[in-house]
């Protein structure tokens, strides 16, 4: 890799490592039943995100290979920012109308739907991406950290995908979806980090 290649490698890892944690606590939180602070946590993702967008960008420029799987993690990331400005702008706002006016509850649902298919998109590309440097890193040596890499993205591609078809009640739970994301994301940050290291 070149030096500015290896820089925005390095600070890409940096952000999805970050992104994945922001969300393991997302869920923790939640799963505990605990009070999430969603907008914080949102507005942290959010900001991350679009930073995370210029620097795959700048990635897939830059690079010699692997163009395909920077493109996957700038786009997720612009398909990421949406989904959080969704949730940060307009799940409040139709959840109170839709309280004082029954005939808005569609509506309401409509804004969750929309942007859980954002996320699922997003999540989808994540774990191509997963894929793509999760090969090279097996291809590269590094069997346990890129099969892993690649079958978790495999997992998250498939899983996330089916949901996108067959909608969040379908036979795949969109936990699985969700979930596989976040740990392709995780394994991916730690294969760009190596690779920059390497």
């Amino acid at each position: 890799m070149e030096t500015n290649t290896l820089r925005t490698a390095q600070v890409a890892a940096g952000l999805l490592l970050a992104l994945a944690i922001t969300q393991a606590i997302y869920t923790a939180l939640y799963i505990a039943e605990l009070k999430v602070p969603r907008h914080l946590l949102w507005g942290i993702e959010g900001l991350l995100f679009t930073v995370l967008a210029a620097y795959a960008g700048a990635g897939m420029v830059q690079t010699k290979s692997f163009h395909v799987g920077w493109s996957a993690i700038a786009f997720s990331a612009v398909l990421n920012v949406v989904q959080v400005s969704v949730g940060l702008t307009m799940f409040g706002p139709f959840r109170e109308a839709a309280g004082q006016v029954e005939g808005l509850a569609p509506a309401a649902g409509a804004v969750v739907a929309f942007s859980f298919m954002v996320y699922y998109a997003a999540k989808l590309l994540l774990g191509l991406a997963a894929i793509i440097f999760g090969m090279a890193k097996l291809k590269a040596g590094a069997a346990a950290l890129g099969g892993l890499t690649a079958a978790l993205g495999a997992v998250a591609l498939v899983a996330n995908g089916a949901v996108i078809v067959l909608g969040r009640d379908g036979f795949m739970p969109s936990a699985v979806a969700g979930g596989s994301g976040v740990a392709a994301t995780l394994l991916l940050a730690l294969c760009l980090t190596s690779a920059a290291r390497g």
